[in-house]
């Protein structure tokens, strides 16, 4: 649904501190801001995931080298390092979606109208629900092989 954000200034109310009245110019400043400090969460979470997707990955890639050391039978890595790139590739995906929602955003702002991101939101929300059951069934995996 698109509802017309209002072109009047608007009343709005202050953190405990009564009732502040905002001009039109600065309430659309301060709702492109939010957009701004939305899309930069998105860039800080898409960071954090290809993190742990590398830690993840290395973390795999490391621990089979030192059994390797310790002349100890190695495990198959490639669930490590399919995680990782998993993770890794997700918050890459993460990234390309905080920068097309943050356009779409800023063109609606300017044409004075708004529209809920519900796809996109029920989309990320399985997606990371999909790599955390993954995260389960590896644990378990590896759990039963020590």
């Amino acid at each position: 649904m698109i509802a017309t954000l209002p072109s009047s200034p608007a009343v709005v109310a202050a953190a405990g501190m009564g009732i502040a009245s905002v001009s039109g110019d600065s309430r659309k400043a301060s709702d492109h801001l939010a957009n701004e400090w939305t899309f930069l969460a998105w860039i800080r979470t898409s960071i954090s995931i290809i993190v742990f997707g590398f830690v993840v990955a290395k973390f795999g890639i490391t621990l089979r080298q030192l059994l390797r050391l310790q002349n100890q039978a190695t495990q198959n890595g490639a669930f490590s390092l399919g995680i990782g790139i998993g993770f890794m590739v997700m918050g890459v995906l993460m990234t390309f979606v905080a920068m097309i929602r943050y356009h779409l955003t800023l063109r609606l702002l300017e044409a004075g109208q708004f529209k809920q991101a519900r796809g996109i939101i029920v989309f990320l929300g399985v997606l990371t629900a999909v790599f955390g059951f993954i995260l389960i069934a590896y644990l378990a995996f590896t759990a039963r092989s020590f």
